[in-house]
């Protein structure tokens, strides 16, 4: 088994895989404490979904690069969900429900009504939603494009970690400290939009929430602060898509599918942890 897997690892679209995955899992995590704090935890669904209606239309328009259709859609669902403010006449989950069952229904009537090139309409949609081996056959641009977009996200996050910490607990403490909280929701916005389009190839429309609630969840069982729930969720999600791909890798499974496995396997683990001990308070 070993031997295997050093030979997978010394191939380069099994490198590219990894460092993907791992940046991915890593860009969730970080927003995905926000989220869950936020009430938002199925926003992923919602916009996974939303990214596959667009998906949808761009392959039967014949769109070269879908990022070109799906990126904007998505990031426009984004802040439209998002938005702060007590006039939206649909509040948070439901809107989240209207907008992704509405978007997943319509991908799928697109597909059959104007079917692709390909004749299987159902592995086509299984794949979408589901992920497939996509992740171990990406170009080097989009690796880069990856490793540039997840950096970006990691250093914004860092430079902003106080605004998206008073925006995470209390808006209107937020605003009275004359902070743009308008502005600070809408860069989160385009900032899950992007992480969602990007996590599609890793694990499909269906399973993206996974890699923003578990980590989070698992964090909360052990720490309380919200550094510590932030820091452990990034480890937390790295080692669990890490661990996710090489057991794909090694035994043929599906990726996304065996990441969530890990992620609730590691759950328990945590979850266990923190009936024992109580928590950490910091």
């Amino acid at each position: 088994m070993l031997d295997k897997l050093e030979i997978y690892l010394s191939l380069s679209f099994v490198q590219h895989a990894l460092i993907v995955g791992v940046l991915i899992a890593l860009c969730s995590s970080l927003l995905g404490v926000t989220l869950v704090l936020k009430r938002f935890s199925f926003i992923g669904d919602g916009l996974s979904h939303v990214a596959f209606g667009a998906t949808c239309v761009a392959a039967v328009t014949g769109l070269t690069n879908n990022m070109l259709l799906v990126l904007p859609v998505t990031i426009l669902s984004a802040i439209l969900l998002l938005r702060s403010g007590e006039k939206a006449k649909i509040k948070g989950d439901a809107a989240i429900a209207m907008i992704s069952v509405g978007a997943l229904a319509f991908g799928y009537l697109i597909m059959n009504v104007f079917p692709l090139s390909s004749s299987n309409v159902s592995g086509d949609v299984c794949t979408t939603l589901f992920g497939s081996a996509s992740i171990l056959t990406l170009e080097a641009s989009t690796v880069w494009l990856c490793v540039i977009l997840s950096v970006i996200v990691v250093v914004v996050f860092i430079l902003f970690y106080n605004k998206i910490f008073a925006i995470t607990f209390d808006e209107n403490f937020a605003i009275s400290a004359g902070t743009k909280v308008e502005r600070y929701n809408l860069l989160l916005s385009v900032i899950i939009a992007v992480i969602i389009v990007l996590a599609m190839n890793l694990v499909g429309s269906l399973l993206i929430s996974a890699l923003v609630i578990f980590p989070a969840l698992s964090a909360m069982r052990i720490f309380k602060s919200f550094k510590s729930v932030t820091i452990f969720s990034a480890i937390f999600s790295v080692i669990c898509a890490l661990l996710g791909m090489l057991i794909s890798i090694l035994v043929g499974t599906p990726v996304g599918s065996t990441i969530v496995a890990a992620d609730v396997v590691a759950f328990i683990i945590c979850y266990l942890i923190g009936e024992i001990t109580g928590g950490i308070g910091k």
